[in-house]
């Protein structure tokens, strides 16, 4: 089945040194007219989720997100995909450490100009602030993580720390962790309480 899915992995390829035209073609085929150039997969799951939240069809709507592997990758794709390449629009969502990559590999004089929306510190420390730490620690005891909360809290490293950067931390120490919550702290917010980097994500799509 042809869907965006196919038309990621096409770009992923094409990024890597692979053939351009299938990726081409599928974009033409699936009417792909906005990239949303994320650093990774926790990313494409939150944007994910809050799209169903507000009942949105982005692939309908022609939006694709496009998780690059990180950062440092984005000039690549952004010659792919953008005017130069595939002739989409661009827009940026990324952690506040990363933004010089997103600045230099999204030129301002392309038009559409693209847009960069940034996070403080990075997407996880944005949803434990909109949640706050208690309702998050609920979340983790829901996923059945609450063992493995308790131990690495009574890490040495992790003494004094505050309770939102012991949750991000948290979310980073196990393969997968991370892609898992960007989708569950999503989903247990209103949809009207995304933080403002999602929000205005949305607003301009």
């Amino acid at each position: 089945m042809v869907d965006m899915r196919t038309f990621r992995h096409e770009v992923a390829g094409w990024a890597a040194g692979g053939p351009g035209g299938p990726a081409g073609e599928l974009a033409e085929v699936l009417g792909v007219r906005t990239a949303v150039l994320v650093e990774g997969l926790s990313d494409l799951a939150a944007v994910e989720a809050l799209a169903v939240g507000r009942g949105r069809d982005l692939a309908a709507e022609g939006v694709c997100v496009m998780p690059m592997g990180g950062a440092m990758s984005v000039g690549r794709y952004a010659a792919l995909l953008g005017p130069a390449g595939l002739g989409l629009r661009l827009i940026g969502l990324c952690d506040e450490r990363e933004k010089p990559f997103f600045d230099r590999g999204l030129d301002p004089t392309w038009t559409p100009r693209p847009r960069i929306h940034v996070c403080t510190a990075d997407l996880e420390d944005e949803l434990i602030r909109a949640l706050g730490p208690a309702r998050v620690e609920q979340i983790v005891e829901a996923e059945d993580e609450l063992r493995a909360w308790r131990t690495f809290v009574r890490q040495p490293a992790q003494y004094g720390r505050p309770r939102e950067q012991q949750l991000r931390r948290f979310m980073g120490t196990k393969k997968g962790r991370k892609i898992r919550y960007g989708r569950v702290l999503v989903e247990a917010l209103a949809p009207d309480r995304a933080p403002a980097p999602l929000d205005d994500l949305f607003d301009g799509l």
